[in-house]
């Protein structure tokens, strides 16, 4: 091993033969170009060094190319180009099957070696006993960020479930790559239907961690509903519950990269929202009126709801939209405006304006 001097980091410098598996023979006078009479090729006679051939025996670490007469060199190794796969596999050991995990999770995740892709996780990822570098990140719990959810919950224990409630409101981010990401994101696209339209990409999704009290109300609620319209039964959600778009204006950057702390005013309507949920005192104040009266709107149309959400006092490229769990109940359906309704007919819990007569879109 030799080192150039002209440069600051010594550099290795291999005296090989041909088959990169052994040192090139040194005879006691000359380095032949080959390690043995079987490496060199038939009727080919050792020269003399030539002029850049090192004079003295060279140790070598093992080659990195596997010697194999029968198979392609490159074919027969898949990581440490040492010794070939082992048979049905693509790696010669665990141990080589472990660290091209940790090298290919390095690579996708853009930082040292090995790291956890949960945002600001800096522990060694977790890898399987084949090698394979676990996706911890798509089903990780939220709050505690260092097991997987349980099914149904964005949590993995109801510790953490319990201890995400006492901290409400705040919002958590939701690690790109997350199945709830994902969820999201796939269903504000599904529904974006506005023609001639582009659906925008979504950056940041967060979960938002109500208050304990405010919860158990929205939970008291949805009981009775469902005592009364007994949904589970016909094979729908609790209380004929879904998830629906609600498009506001927001004074603050919430929910831009970094920023998850709410603003101080009293008139930013994101931040109110999240902080409160909503409230039937703020109908009208940002459109005026309302088609079917006086209540909180919400649709299953993302382009809909984009319409009505807007930036004012702030700089973003960014829009935030809500996506919300709503007791539909029993609907009464209307397919052209009613404004001067305050309530759902008896009988039934909410109002639902469906696509036909004034209306292009549902909410």
């Amino acid at each position: 091993m030799v080192y150039n001097s002209k440069q600051s980091d010594p550099q290795v410098q291999l005296n090989l033969s041909s088959c990169r598996l052994k040192p090139k023979y040194f005879d006691g006078t000359m380095t032949h170009p080959y390690c043995s009479k079987r490496c060199a090729p038939t009727g080919t006679k050792s020269s003399k060094a030539s002029s850049n051939a090192s004079s003295t025996p060279t140790n070598t670490a093992n080659c990195d190319v596997y010697h194999d007469s029968t198979a392609s060199r490159h074919d027969s190794l898949q990581f440490c180009h040492i010794r070939p796969k082992y048979s049905g596999h693509n790696f010669c050991s665990r141990t080589c099957a472990q660290k091209a995990g940790s090298q290919s999770l390095s690579k996708s995740n853009g930082g040292p070696r090995g790291l956890c892709h949960a945002p600001g996780c800096q522990k060694p990822a977790h890898i399987d006993p084949d090698g394979s570098s676990a996706e911890l990140v798509e089903t990780i719990c939220l709050l505690c960020r260092k097991a997987p959810k349980l099914a149904k919950s964005h949590f993995c224990s109801q510790n953490c479930r319990d201890e995400a409630e006492k901290k409400g409101p705040m919002i958590l981010e939701v690690p790109i790559g997350h199945v709830t990401f994902k969820d999201v994101a796939d269903q504000f696209k599904a529904s974006w239907r506005h023609p001639n339209t582009h659906c925008p990409a979504v950056k940041q999704v967060y979960k938002i961690l109500a208050p304990q009290a405010q919860l158990a109300s929205y939970n008291a609620y949805r009981a009775s509903v469902e005592a009364r319209g007994q949904f589970v039964s016909a094979g729908r959600h609790p209380g004929n519950e879904n998830r629906r778009w609600h498009g506001t204006r927001r004074e603050c950057n919430l929910g831009d990269k970094g920023h998850t702390q709410f603003c101080s005013s009293q008139t930013c309507s994101l931040c109110c929202i999240v902080r409160t949920s909503f409230d039937l005192s703020s109908f009208g104040k940002g459109t005026g009126w309302g088609r079917f009266g006086r209540g909180i709107y919400t649709s299953s149309t993302s382009s809909k709801s984009n319409d009505y959400s807007r930036n004012e006092g702030c700089k973003s490229p960014l829009k935030a939209i809500l996506l919300n769990k709503v007791v539909v109940g029993k609907g009464h359906k209307l397919t052209s405006n009613h404004e001067t309704l305050t309530a759902p007919p008896n009988g039934c819990d909410s109002v639902l304006g469906e696509k036909g007569g004034t209306l292009n879109y549902d909410q």
